[in-house]
């Protein structure tokens, strides 16, 4: 597969990037050795995202660098692999440079806005967040307003709140109801108050359930990183990334984010070569 095929590829992936209250009783689900016990709290997204923000609030990394290996599944079974350099600055700033960084090719989320950058030029722009950096990072930086406004924005009712389990963890699932699997909505680890989990219809086929998962998380100082990330339409595993090489709060040219500057600003891989 061509370097041009694949970037075509990913880019609709890279987009994604991107209340029942339940009554007082605690939620008992079996983790290891020890039972976890969480009691439901919480009547709205809202007090969700505040719970969150609150648990992190100046301890969670601001900046973070990373190489990331892509792989995805094509329409005929075959796996292609190609690899991104991320740039990441707190909140709302992310940049996807796609290998060879020479070439000038990636994606830059800024400005409540996504760019898609060629030959270190804009090809396209258009109005749009990425939803796992909201949700995976933002949402511990974000004022709670800003977050969940949004969250609304995004599509995702705050108003409906419930508990369930997922791979043995008690979680907090905001944006459906129980057993309502097809309206968009967001799963959180209810001790640790990390994102695991975002359910939608897919972009492509509304009738096929897309799950994109936080998986693997490692504990970094008092915040936490879940170095893969896995989505699934309908079940079967279609695209996954890992992040290797991880820095966490390094010095960042801010000129990285602006589209203007794409080739021009201090790249933090070529000050590393």
């Amino acid at each position: 597969m061509t370097t041009k095929s694949l970037r075509a590829a990913a880019l609709p992936l890279i987009a994604l990037f991107v209340a029942c209250r339940s009554g007082p009783a605690p939620v008992t689900t079996p983790a290891g050795p020890e039972t976890v016990r969480v009691p439901f709290a919480y009547a709205n997204g809202e007090e969700v995202v505040t719970a969150m923000r609150d648990r992190y609030a100046g301890s969670w990394y601001r900046t973070l660098t990373f190489r990331q290996k892509t792989s995805q599944l094509s329409a005929k079974g075959t796996w292609s692999v190609q690899t991104w350099y991320e740039t990441m600055r707190l909140p709302g700033r992310l940049r996807i440079d796609f290998d060879p960084l020479k070439a000038g090719n990636g994606v830059l989320y800024a400005r409540d806005s996504q760019f898609v950058m060629t030959n270190g030029r804009v090809s396209r722009a258009d109005p749009g967040i990425n939803d796992l950096q909201l949700l995976g990072f933002d949402v511990y930086a974000n004022p709670t307003a800003r977050t969940t406004a949004l969250l609304r924005r995004q599509g995702i009712d705050l108003a409906r709140v419930h508990m369930d389990s997922f791979e043995g963890r008690p979680m907090i699932v905001v944006g459906a109801l129980a057993g309502d699997l097809r309206r968009k909505q967001f799963w959180v680890d209810a001790e640790r108050l990390y994102f695991v989990r975002l359910l939608s219809p897919a972009p492509r086929d509304t009738s096929k359930l897309q799950d994109i998962r936080f998986v693997n998380y490692e504990r970094r100082g008092d915040a936490w990183l879940a170095p893969r990330v896995e989505i699934y339409n309908d079940g079967k595993l279609v695209f996954y990334e890992d992040y290797l090489d991880v820095s966490f709060d390094p010095v960042i040219d801010d000129a990285l984010f602006e589209p203007t500057k794409w080739r021009s600003a201090k790249h933090w891989v070529t000050s590393k070569s």
